[in-house]
């Protein structure tokens, strides 16, 4: 297995591809690439991520770096610290929602962004080089522990002006809440106490351990859904490691739909606005009903190649109110330029609490589709050819984006097939008002 190296960072098996010399290097470059300042870290529980942690702290001291260290949090919350601080960069030391095998770092500029594609090229470059100047005895860095950010990031989405927390205490609402024994579990928990929520806690001890394959999605969250109907719960919330992914289960132990996070706090943000023509940016992978929540708004929905940082960028760029992805990420500008589990918590609830129903029936009240997610093995699979093939066969009748591999859009369903940036396989993710079309749409990419 090779090590991934893209703009969601770099990412590895330990001690096969993610060895202590690669995580020496990209530190180095790292370092190099910050100008030797102040470095904020932290991780995301995983048993790999303390050693990790100390190499990569290390060797920035090495390289002159101050280092301030968070310890295990979510990553949302380094780029929280990192937009309330003087900082020149941060490390998250996650693999994200990869299996437990697996760590990595994603490095985050002074902007407190991911490096977007021509920072991460320089930064790459760097590393490729590898001629690092480290300091002498008397230069080295100094380390620190900056514990606070955890608790200013808690009590930031807390005041933010969609937030009424006792419109939320007074529904009294029964959660089940899965971190999977990731970051989530330093700060959703608090969050939900202090909004008066009833907690059923599931895999919350952030010991690293994952009780189940991490990515939270319907066939990961078996023991979620059954407890969320055991325990007669209003609603179930799975965390990925990394705090960053929001998914929702329903009251009746069926999915909300990770899709629908998005959807759903862009909703209550946009209800909330009275200037209109606002930009909401999101990925193309991304489910069409946030384009009828932007029109029912009269704002305006801008899609990006998939990938954090690709919606950031664009969502600084034109001054979106808010955006995301629709595996189950937002982005609130006014909190921080990532995706963000915990603030995804907090508006859902605010917006279940001002709606008054069930899950289920806020569900019903959003505009529905039917999506299908797959994917292929890339093994010696081209993706280049694939998209030539794809390209030449479906121009004729349907729009084409060449963007991020090829999104093929008809005017009430689309399909998007593109190498992911995280695992050595090719996505296929579909749309359509109902299941049948949705499947046919699959079907006719895969038989090519």
């Amino acid at each position: 297995m090779s090590l991934m190296v893209s703009i969601s960072g770099v990412r590895g098996i330990i001690g096969k591809s993610l060895t202590p010399e690669i995580i020496v290097s990209y530190a180095s470059a790292f370092a190099e690439f910050s100008k030797h300042q102040t470095i904020i870290i932290g991780r995301d529980g995983r048993i790999s991520g303390k050693i990790l942690t100390n190499i990569l702290s290390s060797t920035l001291l090495a390289n002159g770096c101050d280092v301030q260290a968070i310890g295990i949090c979510p990553t949302p919350t380094i780029l929280f610290a990192l937009k309330n601080s003087d900082a020149h960069g941060g490390v998250a030391v996650t693999a994200s929602h990869n299996p437990q095998q697996w760590n990595g770092m994603k490095f985050v500029s002074e902007k407190g962004m991911f490096l977007d594609k021509n920072e991460s090229e320089q930064f790459w470059n760097i590393a490729k080089n590898n001629s690092f100047n480290y300091a002498c005895w008397n230069e080295i860095g100094n380390f620190s522990y900056k514990e606070i950010y955890l608790q200013q990031h808690l009590d930031a989405i807390l005041a933010l002006p969609y937030m009424q927390k006792e419109i939320i205490k007074k529904r009294k609402i029964k959660v089940v809440l899965d971190c999977v024994n990731g970051a989530g579990g330093t700060i959703v928990p608090k969050l939900l106490e202090q909004l008066g929520c009833e907690i059923i806690p599931l895999h919350c001890d952030v010991s690293g351990i994952f009780a189940h394959i991490p990515e939270p999605v319907p066939e990961n969250l078996s023991e979620l859904r059954a407890s969320v109907v055991a325990n007669k719960a209003d609603v179930g919330f799975a965390i990925d490691p990394d705090a960053d992914r929001l998914a929702i289960i329903m009251e009746n132990g069926e999915p909300f739909s990770e899709e629908f996070t998005v959807v759903a706090c862009a909703e209550l943000i946009l209800s909330k606005q009275s200037q209109r023509n606002q930009n909401i940016v999101v990925n193309l992978s991304t489910t069409k009903a946030i384009e009828d929540i932007t029109q029912k708004y009269n704002a305006k929905c801008v899609r990006t190649p998939v990938g954090e940082i690709n919606v950031a960028s664009k969502m600084r760029e034109l001054n979106s109110i808010c955006g995301g992805e629709g595996s189950g990420g937002i982005i609130l500008p006014e909190l921080h330029w990532g995706r963000d589990g915990s603030l995804g918590v907090a508006l859902f609830l605010q917006l279940l609490s001002e709606f008054g129903g069930k899950v289920s029936e806020l569900k019903n009240s959003l505009p529905q589709y039917a999506m299908k997610k797959t994917k292929i093995e890339i093994g010696k699979l081209q993706p280049k050819e694939i998209v030539e093939t794809l390209t030449e066969k479906f121009s004729s009748s349907a729009e084409i984006n060449l963007e991020d591999g090829i999104r093929i859009t008809y005017p009430d369903s689309w399909i998007h097939v593109r190498a992911s940036n995280t695992e050595p396989i090719l996505r296929i993710i579909a749309e359509s008002p109902n299941e049948q079309k949705t499947n046919e749409l699959i079907h006719s990419v895969q038989k090519i």
